[in-house]
Parts: C-alpha cells; structure tokens; sequence
C-alpha cells in the first residue's frame, strides 16, 4: 500500500512540474506575442489625468515608441523627455504592466498599470509611483490614476 501512494505522489508531483512549465511556456509565448504587438510608434489620441481630460491637441503632442523587448521611449512634440522599461503579464484579466523609467522624468520610479491592445489601438491606465494599481479603465477625480488611449503610427 505504502509503495502505492508512493507512486502516486510521484506521479503527481511529475505532473504537476509539467503542468508548471506548460504554463510557464504559455505565459512566456503571450508576453512575446504582446510584446511583438506593442512595438511600434503609438500616438497619444486621449488623456485623462486624475479625471481632467487633456485637450486633444495636448494629448496628440505626446507619443511613445516601443521596442519589442519592453524597453520605450516618450516624446513630448517630437522631444525625448523619458525612457524605460516595462513588464508585462498578458494572462491576466485585465492585463497588468508594471513600467520604470531609467531615463529623464520620473526616472526609477516605477508605476503599476492595466492595459488593453489591439492591432492598432491600445489603452493604458495607471497609478502614479507609490499608489496602487488601478483595476478598472477610468480615472475619476480624486484617483490620481492616468487614462491614455494609444493609435498606432
């Protein structure tokens, strides 16, 4: 009997270490899928901070380049005022991406945020440094959270 539940307990535990690294490649596929999507030159179509709305001209002077391996760079008309790195998790819902800068305004300060994306749109809303991931796609007043939809250049 005792050989039995041996047995069994080591089947399952070689399963579940399977189990594990499926879900590990699964992740690690969707996180370069994301990736590949995101990168690119993405302009700034909206913004809404702490629940004031941008004006459009404003929110269209701001653009982000993106590379492929998570790093970015933000532009304010045409100028480099920042750079980075960004993580990203696409398994989860909704989507969480955690981005520092290493460069320029805000630098080492890292902020949690959500995201949606699609071919050529993608929205982003965030928390500033220190404050708590936002769960939800708005950014009420009093929230300090960062709304900003994206148009792929």
């Amino acid at each position: 009997m005792k050989s039995y539940i041996v047995n069994a307990c080591l089947i399952l535990s070689i399963f579940a270490v399977n189990a594990l690294g499926c879900f590990a490649s699964d992740k690690d596929e969707a996180i370069k899928k994301d990736h590949l999507l995101y990168e690119g030159t993405w302009k700034v179509v909206a913004l809404r901070v702490n629940g004031v709305a941008a004006s459009e001209l404003d929110a269209r002077q701001i653009s982000v380049v993106n590379g492929s391996d998570g790093t970015w760079i933000l532009r304010v008309r045409d100028k480099e005022i920042s750079r980075g790195t960004s993580v990203i998790d696409p398994t989860t819902m909704p989507k969480v991406i955690d981005f520092t800068p290493t460069d320029g305004s805000g630098k080492d300060n890292r902020s949690e945020g959500i995201y949606e994306l699609t071919l050529n749109t993608r929205t982003l809303c965030f928390s500033p440094h220190g404050k708590a991931r936002p769960t939800a796609f708005n950014s009420a007043v009093g929230s300090e959270s960062i709304l900003v939809v994206f148009e792929r250049q």
